[in-house]
């Protein structure tokens, strides 16, 4: 049977030092680089694993990757005894260079840009997610370019993340978007620590965040949804249909993804109910149909309009907003290129797509339907999540309480 044991190389050292991982198989043992350092006042040499220490603020990715080296030996050896093999060290061996060493790679994918490359053309994330993907690698790409310097795995540091920051920040970007590439960065850090090509951990630094701020968006109240649902658009095709799809996501919840798979195969109980598995989750979700959702599927003998594209169904829905006269000014705040600002304009100007899921949520959520029932439906796992939804103004809250029995 074969055990494993970690051990740091010097355990008196007064620097950092290497962590062995040590398999012995009877009275044999091999002695295996982890290629993982670290100082000895962080070791607990009981537990063979990192103290949880603040700080070593990376104690849990670094334990969990000494597991998989521990893991990894013990499963070769299994491995070995159900292909009836006799087990040896050097086999064991060559099966740990062959996950951690990765012999099998070439030299060009252990590179940062290649490895990334290599990453996204094997991911199997949705299109959505590989598209953001590809633009942080063309924003790292940029960068790179920028400084005139190459970058590197080891190069990946708390002043490269305060550099390239920066230069996002210079360029304009909204500090979503540069969240968002940040949270991407790390997600190719994390699969590549994982795949043994970098031991650099510094992505999981508390100061290396992924940098957010809560977006502001419109949502439409339900006399704004009824203005358009009652718009006379028999002689506008192209409008009619625009309105009767969003008109159905904004009382279903479901995301543009969902609606464009949505037929008639998914709608149960008659026109009672619509039955779909989400293209972001897999959930498969249950959604009770509004009497509005009932007369448009009614309308198209069963069936929804035809979806036509994001960019597309944006441009048309700012004009039914304008004839449906949902033209109060709005303000949107956000930080763009490091500085707050604003933007004033007619509130059609900002209904997109997304506001039909944000619309269904909010005026859900003020007619007092339970939030629990509200994310079976819109599927976020978390009320957190959820409440990040909930667009209502300070005047739609106290509206909300006037009938509490607190203020009555």
């Amino acid at each position: 049977m074969a055990t494993t044991t970690l051990v740091l190389k010097e355990p008196n050292a007064n620097n950092e030092t290497l962590i062995y991982l040590i398999v012995r198989l009877g009275n044999r043992r091999l002695k295996y680089s982890t290629g993982q350092k670290i100082h000895p006042k962080y070791w607990n040499g009981n537990k063979q694993r990192a103290k949880e220490q603040r700080q070593f603020p990376f104690y849990s990715e670094f334990n969990s990757l000494l597991s998989n080296y521990e893991n990894c030996a013990l499963n070769s050896y299994r491995r070995l005894i159900n292909d009836r093999e006799v087990p040896s060290l050097d086999r064991i061996k060559e099966m740990l260079d062959e996950q951690f060493k990765h012999d099998k790679i070439t030299n060009d994918k252990k590179d940062f840009f290649p490895f990334i490359v290599d990453f996204i053309e094997h991911s199997n994330r949705k299109p959505y997610t590989i598209r953001q993907y590809k633009q942080c690698l063309r924003v790292l790409k940029e960068y790179q370019t920028d400084i005139n310097t190459p970058i590197t795995f080891d190069s990946i540091d708390l002043n490269f993340y305060q550099g390239f920051t920066k230069y996002l920040t210079g360029r304009g970007y909204y500090t979503n978007t540069i969240g968002g590439y940040i949270k991407n960065l790390k997600v190719f850090m994390s699969e590549a620590v994982e795949r043994g090509i970098t031991t650099n951990l510094i992505y999981k630094h508390k100061k290396f965040k992924t940098i957010e701020e809560p977006s502001e968006s419109i949502y439409l109240t339900l006399d704004e949804l009824d203005k358009i649902y009652s718009l006379e658009l028999s002689d506008n095709e192209r409008l009619e249909k625009v309105r009767d799809l969003f008109i159905i996501g904004c009382y279903t919840g479901l995301r543009f993804s969902d609606l464009t798979k949505l037929s008639y195969k998914n709608i149960i109980d008659g026109i009672s109910k619509i039955k779909i598995q989400t293209e972001k989750t897999g959930e498969i979700v249950i959604i009770p149909l509004h009497k509005y959702v009932r007369t448009i599927i009614a309308k198209y003998n069963g069936g929804i309009p035809r979806v036509i594209s994001n960019q597309k169904m944006n441009q048309y829905l700012k004009e039914l907003g304008e004839l449906a006269g949902i033209i109060e000014n709005v303000i949107i705040h956000f930080t763009k290129g490091g500085k707050r600002t604003s933007d004033s304009s007619p509130k059609y100007q900002f209904i997109t797509v997304h506001t039909a899921r944000r619309s269904f949520a909010t005026n859900a959520y003020l007619n007092d339907i339970p939030t629990i029932s509200i994310m079976k439906i819109t599927g976020h796992k978390t009320e957190k999540a959820f409440l990040k939804y909930i667009k209502i103004s300070q005047e739609d809250n106290a509206n909300k309480l006037l009938n509490h029995p607190f203020f009555n």
